[in-house]
């Protein structure tokens, strides 16, 4: 490679050994780096922050199969291109196709994938920063396996600069120091790429400022020559995982202000409002659930109508859908109770359905006491009939416990006057 190469392309690894970070996936007998020296890869979606590998996996997989490599990225290629890629691949067995920020296509490109992947035409290699379950379709991810990829540690990232100092060319005729790593670590946010374009910038300018010189790093350096820290937010980095937690937590807290200001730097960083909308959807079943069943319906309602405006006028409606959520009653009685009763399935396995309640829509069904017993709760006084509705290892059990607020103190009593003493309500 050339001087005009930049440093993390030149730095980037050729084998898994050289690979920093990711170990749970490449490490020494974990399921990645066991199915690439079989040469048995599967079609797979690489998950993760930018910075971390996603692409240098796909690499190091086409070297090691030595199979024909296609790439396209999602932002410039469209379904012409990627037809073109699978009438190529039809003569080259065992190709691969990496396909770089693959949430970004639309259903009819992802579409386009689906024959070629399910055939085995191609092995496809998605990378992805946002979640496959809500940008990837169903159908092109069932056929696929999720990798989810780790931000780099500290560690990482200090190996990373210590490695490239050992193996560069281009760094060996410079006399470099790194006295201090905190600068380059914070504003690197985890992501191996911007790390090393910052440590080139930083020990370019230096050198053009005093050449044949000594260059020693220093957080003053790497601030001086950055300007500050890091911009107001970063959407792919580290920031964008930091800012949405702080701005649930704000709700959670059920402080209008801080969610507010947290919403406000994701605006003035350009974040996809579907991806704010998405989370306060979440949120209002979360942690308010039935202490305010209208806040789910603000919540929709607000994914809705953001994704119609678009910006900047859809900030006034996740301004409203946010404050309103902060302000609201707080319960996350059923995000509770799906834990337990999951964990419930997870003990105890398929438990058998209880035979009264059991659907009987053939007569042999009925004679084999399929739905017997049963009681229609319409029948009864105030549409209610009490009978058991779990299979019998857990009856009795309680799974939804009502929150201590106005909306579940009433569901609470409502339960409690049908139930008794048997969910102790």
């Amino acid at each position: 490679m050339n001087s005009s190469t930049p440093l993390a392309e030149r730095m980037r690894p050729t084998t898994l050994d050289d690979l920093v970070g990711q170990e749970h996936l490449t490490g020494k007998g974990s399921i990645l780096r066991t199915a690439i020296e079989n040469k048995r890869i599967p079609s797979m979606l690489l998950w993760g922050p930018p910075g971390v590998g996603k692409t240098t996996i796909a690499n190091i997989i086409a070297h090691s199969l030595q199979a024909p490599y296609f790439q396209l990225s999602a932002i410039s290629s469209g379904v012409k291109d990627v037809r073109e890629v699978i009438e190529e691949a039809n003569h080259k067995p065992g190709a691969v196709l990496f396909i770089d920020e693959i949430h970004r296509f639309n259903k009819g490109q992802q579409d386009a994938l689906l024959g070629a992947v399910e055939k085995g035409i191609i092995t496809l290699i998605g990378a992805t920063t946002e979640n496959p379950s809500f940008e990837v379709n169903s159908a092109l991810l069932s056929r696929c396996q999720v990798y989810v990829l780790k931000s780099l540690q500290d560690n990482d990232l200090i190996r990373l600069l210590q490695h490239t100092l050992q193996k560069d060319e281009l760094l060996h005729d410079l006399s470099v120091d790194i006295k201090e790593t905190t600068a380059l670590i914070n504003i690197s946010g985890g992501d191996a790429r911007k790390l090393l374009n910052l440590f080139e910038l930083v020990i370019s300018t230096e050198a053009s400022r005093v050449p044949q010189k000594k260059i020693v790093i220093t957080d003053a350096l790497v601030m001086q020559v950055a300007q500050k820290k890091i911009a107001l937010y970063d959407k792919q980095g580290e920031q964008h995982y930091d800012i949405i937690s702080a701005f649930i937590k704000s709700m959670r807290g059920s402080d209008p202000n801080g969610a507010v200001y947290w919403l406000a730097r994701m605006i003035e960083g350009g974040e996809d409002v579907k991806f704010i909308a998405r989370r306060m959807v979440i949120f209002a079943s979360e942690d308010i659930g039935n202490a305010n069943p209208n806040a789910l319906l603000l919540a929709n309602t607000t994914f809705d109508a953001v994704n119609k405006i678009g910006y900047p006028e859809s900030r006034i409606i996740l301004s409203q859908c946010a404050t309103y959520l902060a302000s609201s009653a707080k319960s996350n009685a059923a995000y509770v109770a799906i834990n337990e009763a999951l964990a419930a399935v997870s003990k105890h396995g398929d438990l058998p359905v209880p035979m009264h309640i059991r659907n009987a829509p053939t007569q042999l069904m009925k004679n084999m006491d399929y739905g017997k017993g049963y009681q229609y709760s319409h029948m009864g006084e105030g549409n209610f009939i009490p009978q058991e509705y779990l299979p019998e290892k857990i009856a009795g059990t309680k799974f939804y416990e009502p929150g201590n607020n106005a909306r579940e103190l009433e569901l609470r009593k409502f339960l409690k006057d049908r139930w008794k003493d048997k969910y102790n309500y």
